[in-house]
């Protein structure tokens, strides 16, 4: 079989059970100043940015796959692939590719060929958690799209479902990193799978599933039409969160937290487009799982030194620091934290207070997230000091 390429809302409702509307502090506000005007120009090793403990909100699991769990795989069944050169190129974004979304989701396609038994699933859920406890990952919430796994087979969604989680409890026990599952739906992939993802997804809230995620291609499917899943989920007690403002317009965000009732929002960087949608998310609290790596390889930002980021947190805003798909990026969080410091050159203190807010803005019960928050204050206090 050859390999090709292509990628791949109501009033606002309260906030779900477990996760409390986070309200701008002074703070908030002022690590965004501070992080514009204090600009910090100070190198670092990546192993510097591998020891810190760390938390991440948005890691998709069809993104995670390690390059050799793929070619392994191509080889064991005999799948179509001229080189391993070709092959790395239809899986992860390279130097000369343009910088578009529709080759950023072409990824995607190609990964989706991956997925031909239990065993895979299992892994690669295994292998993403490994990678994550590698790079220090303290908390881990990964999401996972029952669909795109399941399609090649024909594999039940409930059954993909089961895979996953059982593989997730096994991941956390072997390495140490607690793990939250997200169930993610795609835009582009119509209601009705939604709908049996969330009600599916609900029925397993209690065995690692925490919320419910809408992804894929953001221009020309709203995100109206799948309120009624999502009202499913949260009804349930499940959390959620929406992509939006990432290649189409701020006021998607808007749109999300107010049909959907999105708890935290997908990347969002659009949203200091739109006014009324940057007000809504200030006064919410609403926290952005921005993945800035990515939003450079995908076009939705086209300078990486000019990343809207530091913009947001001027503006108030609850921004916390993600991968999204390290293996296609070819990053791990520890990238994205150098990039954060030293390319737009925040200092360590701000970062320190983005991965506290992250903590904070976890799908935990609040006893449990302020828990993890407290174990990384005192951690970061203690490197902090240290360094200076």
């Amino acid at each position: 079989m050859a390999l090709s390429q292509s990628r791949l809302m109501l009033q606002p409702r309260p906030p779900s059970r477990g996760l409390k509307r986070l309200r701008p502090t002074e703070e908030t506000r002022n690590a965004g100043v501070a992080g514009i005007n204090t600009i910090d120009t100070t190198t670092r090793p990546i192993e510097f940015y591998r020891s810190l403990p760390k938390v991440e909100l948005h890691r998709h699991l069809e993104g995670s796959l390690r390059f050799e769990t793929v070619l392994d795989v191509v080889r064991s069944y005999q799948l179509d692939v001229p080189d391993t050169s070709l092959l790395r190129s239809l899986v992860q974004v390279q130097e000369n590719e343009p910088l578009t979304f529709q080759n950023f989701l072409s990824k995607f396609a190609t990964l989706r060929l991956i997925y031909r038994s239990p065993e895979i699933i299992a892994r690669v859920t295994l292998e993403a958690i490994a990678d994550a406890a590698a790079d220090n990952v303290r908390y881990l919430e990964l999401r996972f799209t029952p669909v795109a796994l399941s399609k090649l087979r024909g594999f039940p969604l409930s059954q993909v479902m089961d895979w996953v989680m059982d593989a997730a409890r096994q991941g956390e026990k072997e390495h140490g990193v607690t793990t939250r599952l997200i169930a993610s739906v795609n835009r582009h992939e119509g209601v009705a799978l939604a709908g049996q993802v969330a009600y599916l997804a609900a029925e397993r809230k209690d065995r690692g599933i925490v919320g419910l995620d809408l992804a894929g291609n953001e221009p020309g499917f709203p995100a109206g039409p799948f309120a009624s899943a999502f009202q499913v989920a949260q009804e349930s007690g499940l959390q959620v969160t929406a992509h939006a403002g990432e290649w189409d317009g701020g006021e998607n965000v808007a749109e999300a937290i107010q049909k959907l009732g999105a708890m935290r929002i997908g990347h969002g960087i659009r949203v200091l487009e739109a006014p009324a949608a940057l007000q809504l998310a200030r006064q919410c609290g609403t926290p952005f799982e921005v993945c800035i790596t990515s939003n450079y390889q995908s076009g939705a930002v086209k300078q990486l030194k000019n990343h809207p980021l530091a913009r947001m947190l001027a503006e108030g805003l609850n921004v916390t620091i993600n991968t999204d798909d390290p293996s296609i990026s070819q990053i791990a969080l520890s990238d994205e934290y150098r990039v954060f410091c030293e390319t737009l050159s925040f200092p360590l203190e701000i970062l320190r207070e983005r991965v506290l807010a992250a903590a904070r803005a976890a799908f935990l019960p609040e006893t449990e997230r302020e828990a993890l928050a407290q174990a990384l204050e005192r951690e970061y206090d203690s490197l902090l000091a240290a360094t200076t």
